[in-house]
């Protein structure tokens, strides 16, 4: 099958340590379980500490959940160029600008949780339309190679590894 991870002929420097934190060998079951693991999150509790951070200078749950949401829609993006053959370099974004003029913090959380699901349904409505060549295009995301494949699985990734960071990091801010 097309989607599997091992067809991913050579693994993106970088970009390696989002691909690895996932689990499913098949993309598109690994982007339907993000979508159920956004399901299954402790929103009453994520909502009371919403506008909190860990540690100061550190983002807070709406704005890491902001951030992974507007690297969806970059990847998504830099992902269509380069199944279309478009592969030249994609610049570098700061991420903490993104972060500091999100207005993350104006809205509720629930909200950006309910965008970012339907954000990545859009993802893998994208990928379900690519075919085998597609999927092994490549382009520069950043200053590295990668193919589109891999695209789909660094999003997925992306976002295993902030909630996993908000698991560890977040957990005790009641």
């Amino acid at each position: 099958m097309k989607y599997l991870k091992s067809n991913i002929r050579s693994m993106p420097e970088f970009f390696d340590r989002y691909i690895c934190q996932v689990k499913e060998d098949n993309l598109l079951d690994a982007m339907e379980q993000s979508i159920q693991n956004l399901d299954v999150l402790d929103l009453s509790y994520l909502e009371e500490i919403q506008h909190k951070n860990y540690a100061p200078g550190k983002w807070t749950v709406n704005e890491v959940f902001q951030h992974i949401l507007d690297f969806e829609r970059i990847l998504s993006f830099r992902t269509l160029l380069f199944a279309r053959n478009h592969p030249e370099p994609q610049p570098a974004i700061d991420e903490d600008d993104l972060a500091r003029y999100s207005k993350a913090n104006q809205r509720e959380l629930r909200d950006i949780l309910t965008e970012l699901k339907a954000v990545r349904q859009t993802s893998l409505l994208l990928f379900l339309s690519f075919d085998e060549d597609s999927l092994q295009k490549t382009g520069m995301n950043w200053k590295y190679e990668v193919s589109v494949l891999a695209m789909g699985f660094n999003m997925v990734g992306h976002q295993n590894h902030h909630i996993k960071i908000i698991h560890e990091r977040y957990s005790n801010l009641k």
